[in-house]
């Protein structure tokens, strides 16, 4: 069994409560596969399945992933850019940018993502920091924010250097970063476009053959091998998964995912309760209380029991947000996970707050 609680943080700091330590499931019966280095993480930051997870490895244009979301993080969709020589220059994938026009933000990003465009790369990294050396350091600032701690980058594009590498555990977190950005994941998922009359199809395949497929990263070099970074979603349930070094990807992820959601799924407790108390001495009778946010990965045939640690009654004033008790989850008598219960609303009081031995005699009362 997988769990982590989660709770409510802006996109930004996401990635600080998946690094939360989660033990790994077994995986026995995970199916075989080709990579050298893989892992499945689910949307909480638990590890489901992961072989050589943690291992510095050649990740070729999944690169692009950081790429993208730095260009998202520092520009708008509609800004222009203006092609130049050396952009078109570059070696390997490309989506043929002409020398001297303008695309915008939006048409560079679809030819990074969807066809893999090294000279989209270059070309949004000056934008964005004016020269591909400065973009690289912005690459290695944001790699270290998000806690990133087996990556390092030298380009935007990925082709191999000796200090650019990364891991598949890393990687799937970073998906999971990119993934809470809507023009992110909008742009990821497109299966074609058009721009400047030139047709483009998404090099993603999984967009057409894994049910639930949210998106993807493709990646090759000779060096690096095939790597291919995925997200998938199925009846609410988020999974990411990275191969790295896998002659066999699409079969692999496809295979990994459906032995996942088979295996797996995701209960929200938070969603499924709700209590109200009743309130001494505000200009409310009674208050809602809720759980924060808390999300367990856990295997289907788990039976979860859910109790509320709770005060019989509240004493106004009271503060939105402030803890009112604590709710514990359990399976089989053993505590799986704990998030606090919460005042939902703010009480103001009738005059002044009752004293400790109003507030004793209450007690006693009820």
């Amino acid at each position: 069994m997988v769990l982590i609680i989660q709770k409510h943080l802006a996109v930004g700091l996401v990635l600080g409560l998946m690094l939360s330590s989660v033990p790994t499931a077994s995986a026995e019966d995970a199916p075989r596969i080709q990579a050298k280095h893989a892992v499945v993480m689910s949307e909480c930051g638990a590890i489901v399945y992961e072989n050589n997870a943690r291992d510095r490895a050649l990740i070729a244009s999944t690169t692009k992933l950081l790429t993208a979301i730095l260009v998202l993080e520092n520009c708008r969709l509609d800004e222009s850019v203006l092609i130049k020589p050396e952009h078109c220059t570059v070696e390997g994938s490309s989506m043929y940018l002409r020398p001297g026009q303008s695309y915008t933000v939006e048409e560079l990003l679809l030819g990074l993502l969807l066809v893999s465009g090294n000279d989209a790369a270059l070309a949004l990294a000056e934008h964005v920091s004016g020269d591909a050396e400065a973009f690289v350091e912005e690459m290695n600032r944001k790699a270290a924010a998000l806690s990133l701690g087996d990556s390092h980058f030298e380009n935007p594009h990925g082709l191999d250097a000796p200090q650019h590498y990364s891991s598949a555990y890393d990687l799937a977190k970073l998906m999971a970063y990119c993934m809470h950005n809507d023009c992110f994941s909008r742009l990821i998922r497109e299966k074609s476009c058009k721009i400047h009359g030139l047709s483009f199809v998404n090099h993603n395949k999984l967009l057409r053959l894994c049910h639930g497929c949210l998106g993807g990263k493709t990646g090759y070099t000779k060096a690096a091998g095939r790597c291919l970074v995925s997200c998938c979603e199925r009846e609410g349930t988020r999974f990411y998964c990275v191969t790295l070094q896998d002659p066999q990807d699409w079969q692999d992820h496809q295979r990994l995912y459906d032995w996942a959601f088979d295996r797996y799924t995701v209960r929200r407790p938070d969603r499924e309760t709700g209590y109200r108390i009743p309130v001494v001495g505000g200009r409310a009778s009674s208050i809602e209380i809720v759980a924060q946010p808390v999300e367990i990965l856990m295997e289907k045939d788990q039976v979860l029991e859910i109790c509320e640690e709770l005060p019989p009654f509240a004493f106004a004033p009271i503060q939105a947000g402030e803890q009112a008790g604590r709710l514990r989850i359990l399976a089989n008598g053993q505590v799986l996970a704990e998030t606090k219960l919460v005042y939902a609303e703010s009480v103001p009081s009738l005059g002044s707050r009752p004293n400790l031995w109003e507030r004793l005699r209450y007690a006693t009362a009820r």
